[in-house]
């Protein structure tokens, strides 16, 4: 299927690994010219490379912490008027309600809620002025069915997703269209994290935490990047224009709900 983005301009952040590499290798298969980002160089070149080598798109990366305000500056410098912007940032770490003070929560609300919020703000004007943009911002499950253990990341994802709800219904007259996309467990390094915490604090081994995982999931198994990268690449795609402001679950349907 053409999704009609062939030679857009596309940023994706935290694109190195994981569901942002998915999404990334899906937009360039698509055709998608793609800024990368992520905190670690190497790593980043690399992942360029073989994408760049295997579509035959350009790419350039952006090797910086963009939950600062420098290395916000450095990601829109190297690209300045993207067609797409897929925010994505890691999750704050897990434990008790009890574990999170002031520093804990301002770094969970900069990455997780300001950083992509200063980052549509930053674009969106341009896009406006173009007629034409996508936005897919990498959330949570947890922003529809809470993960106690994740009350970091429950609180300062469902603080961007407030945010979309409006800003999206605000733009989109102007074909500029703003979605999130809520991962369940994918197979990433976040969920091998995860599953370390349960086997230490169930005392069991990762094997069992993982087969526990997989068995409490209607689909027996967790996600892949591939399936999540292809999903937001459609939100980015010429047929997503009548799509706005929703919060689309990838879960495998472990959220139990008839109309979410």
């Amino acid at each position: 299927m053409d999704l009609g983005i062939r030679g857009k301009r596309a940023i994706v952040c935290a694109s190195s690994k994981g569901l942002g590499r998915g999404v990334a290798e899906k937009l360039a298969e698509a055709g998608v010219d793609l800024t990368l980002n992520a905190r670690t160089e190497a790593v980043l070149r690399e992942t360029a490379k073989e994408i760049a080598d295997t579509y035959g798109v350009k790419v350039q990366i952006v090797a910086t912490d963009v939950t600062t305000e420098q290395g916000r500056k450095e990601l829109l410098a190297a690209e300045p008027q993207p067609d797409i912007l897929v925010n994505n940032a890691g999750g704050p770490p897990a434990g008790l309600w009890s574990d999170w003070h002031e520093e804990e929560w301002l770094k969970a609300v900069n990455a997780n809620m300001l950083t992509p919020i200063y980052l549509m703000n930053a674009i969106l004007p341009g896009m406006i002025e173009r007629k034409w943009g996508r936005v897919v911002n990498i959330t949570s499950g947890s922003v529809k069915s809470p993960i106690a253990q994740l009350g970091l990341s429950n609180a300062a994802r469902s603080g961007l997703t407030g945010f979309v709800a409006g800003t999206a219904r605000q733009v989109a007259r102007h074909g500029v269209i703003i979605n999130n996309l809520l991962p369940g467990s994918h197979e990433t390094d976040r969920i091998k994290g995860l599953l370390e915490k349960t086997s230490e604090t169930k005392g069991i081994s990762i094997e069992q935490a993982r087969a526990e995982a997989h068995a409490a999931n209607p689909t027996g198994r967790f996600g892949t990047k591939e399936e999540f990268g292809a999903a937001a690449a459609f939100l980015c795609s010429q047929y997503s224009g009548f799509i706005v402001g929703q919060n689309l679950l990838l879960d495998g349907g472990a959220f139990n709900s008839t109309l979410g």
